[in-house]
């Protein structure tokens, strides 16, 4: 009796309850009709006109609805194309309703109604005509439209879908699909009809879920639209991908700039025959060739001025656990270069030992600047030129293409955003990335300090994440193709900032000398350099050119050469090692690896010293539902 009695319950419960779940599914907003009547004319261009009625209860639609129109596509080659979009009326009704338009990334939308205007519940029927161009496709047996209905982007489920295409007179479809669904999906709920005259009417025969749609494609014989010429597509495709275009010239003019000018100043005198020679070239200092063979200074050439003022009996240096301390022996500088003198006195200036350490970066760093300023007076203009302002235009005209590319982007504000802030971040992260190299050369062979280097690369890491997060976002708003032009100007500047340098006739002299004594020092050809009757291999000899190797970057080549002389020197009783240097450099690794340790860890200690402590820092059916022209969708507001 309980039993029968629950039941009872349960069914009164259900019964009581059943209308109330009925009306609130009746009363919830959705779409109840959408009507789309096209019209394809023989220019190529459309008029369609939709009709949507909708069911509001002021949850969502409140002044009226939002119709979301995608104007900006990708066609079949990757191309961006933008597409025509004129509002010619919007109803409410059959009467005039206020509308205004908001651009977004990849089209616009319809706002349909008045801010300050609230609707009252209820049902209400809105039109909007619309003129539209470049929606349809031109192939090479038939033209065609492939047209997204309803859009799959409305947040209503709509009832009933339907739409009426009307194609020119004389025409006759060939063939028709269409599609229902979500995004991508190939459902076949719609029924078709061909009323005749070039007519055919596309309606679903259930009703679509929210972010469901109804997508429709019709072919007919060629000949009966217009189809754009050659000329006026090129035209188009330029319209369309303004910003490429202009990243395209602009790389094409700073290219043509940057090639006059080194056919014009850059170009190098021709050389001489490279013949060894077992001397550098007379005056010059390790410092000197070096500077003078990259056409410019860096950290290294204050290593090979050290090293050679050691090797002269000026100062030693020792080295404990990674860290670098110069003795100054002498007090009497004449066998030292000029440069070298001035590198003394900057050095020793407070007293005669000096740790290379940032503490002591005034010191170091005053050295750098001494060295390369004696440097850039006695070679520059006379052994070379840099050619710099041409270069300096050169950037300039960077920074107005710059300029245009962010003009003439699709998303201007988040284009000029992200170029002033990439700017300023990527110098940020080169310096970074300069610390973090600089690092790992101080490890060098002795593996000193492994875990701080790899601390401070862990640290680096985030940084260039957000680098590469900021090109994608600046690609983002100016386009791929763009930023790749973009990219091609910034190599551009990278490669003709060293093309431009070129020596003069009496530079390339000297160059030639100094590259057949680097061709001695580097034994790229032994047997050869045999019959030239070479200097007899000493200890003497390897210490008194190891500091022009160094300024070559050939100490390691030099080094293996002195292995087997060294040793047997050391066999012999006479116990070789640098007068020089002392450290473990020499103690554990030998000859070769003491070179590598003199051109790299000193190198970075030198670089890491010189600075204060914390200043681094289709119709045919493979379309689907989504695809062809048309689409977006529709909300509320």
């Amino acid at each position: 009796m309980k039993t029968l009695f629950r039941v009872i319950f349960l069914a009164l419960a259900v019964v009581a309850v059943l209308p109330l779940l009925t009306a609130g599914a009746l009363a919830s907003e959705r779409i109840l009709h959408f009507k789309s009547d096209i019209v394809v004319h023989p220019d190529s261009t459309m008029t369609v006109t939709e009709t949507i009625k909708v069911r509001s209860t002021g949850r969502e639609i409140k002044r009226g609805i939002i119709r979301e129109f995608p104007t900006t596509y990708k066609d079949r080659l990757g191309h961006t194309v933008k597409v025509d979009f004129q509002v010619e009326e919007v109803l409410r009704d059959g009467a005039r309703e206020p509308f205004h338009l908001e651009p977004v990334a990849n089209g616009v939308k319809i706002y349909i109604g008045k801010k300050e205007v609230f609707l009252p519940p209820g049902v209400y029927t809105y039109t909007i005509r619309y003129q539209t161009g470049r929606q349809l496709g031109f192939f090479q047996d038939f033209d065609e439209l492939y047209w997204n209905v309803t859009g799959n982007g409305w947040t209503f489920a709509i009832d009933q879908a339907e739409a009426v295409i009307e194609l020119p007179p004389g025409a006759q479809v060939l063939r028709n699909a269409a599609y229902t669904g979500p995004m991508g999906a190939k459902g076949q709920d719609y029924q078709v009809q061909t009323p005749g005259g070039g007519n055919i009417v596309f309606s679903t025969t259930r009703g679509l879920s929210p972010r469901e749609g109804l997508t429709i494609a019709v072919s007919w014989p060629k000949g009966v639209v217009r189809a754009p010429s050659g000329q006026e597509k090129m035209a188009l495709l330029l319209k369309d991908n303004l910003t490429a275009a202009t990243a395209l010239i602009w790389l094409a003019t700073i290219f043509c700039f940057y090639l006059f000018v080194w056919f014009r100043v850059g170009r190098d005198p021709a050389g001489d025959t490279i013949i060894p020679l077992f001397t550098p070239p007379k005056d010059f200092s390790p410092a000197a060739v070096r500077y003078l063979m990259r056409m410019g200074f860096d950290q290294k050439s204050l290593a090979a001025a050290v090293v050679d003022m050691a090797v002269k009996g000026y100062l030693t240096i020792e080295e404990q656990e990674g860290t670098y301390t110069l003795h100054k022996k002498s007090a009497n500088p004449t066998a030292l270069s000029r440069d070298e003198e001035k590198v003394a006195a900057q050095l020793f200036g407070r007293g005669a030992d000096l740790e290379m350490k940032d503490t002591n970066h005034e010191s170091i760093g005053g050295a750098l600047e001494a060295l390369k300023k004696n440097l850039q007076k006695e070679l520059e203009k006379i052994y070379f030129v840099t050619n710099s302002s041409y270069f300096v235009s050169g950037l300039v005209l960077t920074l107005l293409a710059l300029g245009a590319i962010v003009l003439t982007a699709p998303d201007r504000p988040l284009a000029a955003f992200f170029s002033i802030w990439l700017s300023l971040w990527t110098a940020g992260c080169y310096a970074i990335a300069v610390m973090v190299y600089k690092r790992w050369k101080q490890v060098g062979r002795g593996g000193f300090q492994v875990l701080v280097t790899l601390g401070v690369s862990l640290f680096a890491l985030p940084f260039f994440a957000f680098e590469i997060v900021g090109v994608g976002a600046f690609a983002y708003a100016i386009s791929l193709a763009a930023a790749l032009f973009l990219g091609g100007i910034a190599f551009l500047n990278a490669l003709f900032y060293h093309l431009l340098k070129a020596p003069t006739l009496a530079g390339r002299k000297i160059m030639d000398l100094i590259e057949g004594f680097k061709l001695y020092l580097s034994v790229a050809e032994q047997e050869r350099l045999n019959l030239l009757n070479p200097p007899e291999k000493t200890p003497e000899l390897f210490e008194k050119y190891l500091p022009y190797a160094l300024a070559l970057d050939v100490e390691n080549e030099w080094s293996e050469q002195f292995a087997d002389v060294l040793a047997q020197s050391a066999v012999a009783g006479r116990g070789y090692s640098p007068h020089w240097y002392s450290g473990r450099s020499w103690d554990s690794t030998g000859t070769s690896g003491f070179a590598d340790s003199l051109g790299s860890s000193f190198s970075g200690a030198i670089a890491s010293s010189s600075s204060a402590p914390g200043s681094s820092s289709g119709s045919g059916g493979g379309g689907s539902s989504g695809g062809g022209g048309g689409g977006g969708g529709g909300s509320g507001w």
